[in-house]
């Protein structure tokens, strides 16, 4: 590429003796550093930029030194089951579940807490796991503070599972309400 420049041409001046006929110029500007340059800074660009690097979540895994069959069982003395029932109630038990329900509390969203941190504080790290089961009356706000929770007490191990039948009637039992009527077929 390059771009010429001529002089205009002299046709409309006098020719005459004393007139000296300038000389024609071409001036032809060479694009070749500039592009040089464009390709070098482009390489450059390649070679410094860094990709963006993959984020990943850091996962708490089980034990894989465990018997297989004992890697998904929590400990029962580092269990504290949190119930959620209707309109911001929340019920919980330590453990497993009494058959006379002697140890089924009651609490709220502003207690919770408390009895979150005198559990984490009374139990290894590696014992300590929350159960999470929401109520067919619970509302998905319930599960999301519940969740709060579980990161403003630095909570590492928790889950969310399904409520069983002997826990849905405690809380109806404890609410007032008739109790959940059993499943078509069901026991």
């Amino acid at each position: 590429m390059g771009a010429d420049v001529s002089a205009p041409d002299s046709g409309g001046h006098k020719k005459g003796p004393g007139v000296k006929k300038q000389a024609r110029k071409d001036t032809k500007v060479d694009m070749t550093p500039m592009v040089d340059l464009g390709f070098l800074l482009i390489t450059f660009f390649i070679f410094t930029t860094t990709m963006s690097t993959p984020k990943a979540f850091k996962l708490n895994v089980p034990d894989d030194s465990a018997k297989e069959e004992e890697q998904n069982q929590a400990k029962a003395s580092g269990a504290f089951t949190v119930l959620l029932g209707k309109e911001n109630h929340i019920y919980y038990y330590e453990g497993q579940l009494a058959e006379d329900g002697s140890n089924f509390k009651s609490s709220n969203f502003k207690d919770i807490r408390a009895e979150l941190l005198r559990k984490k504080a009374n139990t290894p790290e590696k014992d300590l796991v929350i159960i999470i089961k929401p109520n067919d009356n619970s509302v998905y706000k319930n599960v999301v503070d519940m969740l709060d929770e579980m990161q403003i007490t630095d909570i590492k191990r928790y889950a969310i599972v399904d409520i069983f039948p002997v826990e849905v009637d405690l809380i109806n039992l404890t609410e007032g309400t008739a109790p959940a009527a059993p499943p078509a077929g069901g026991k």
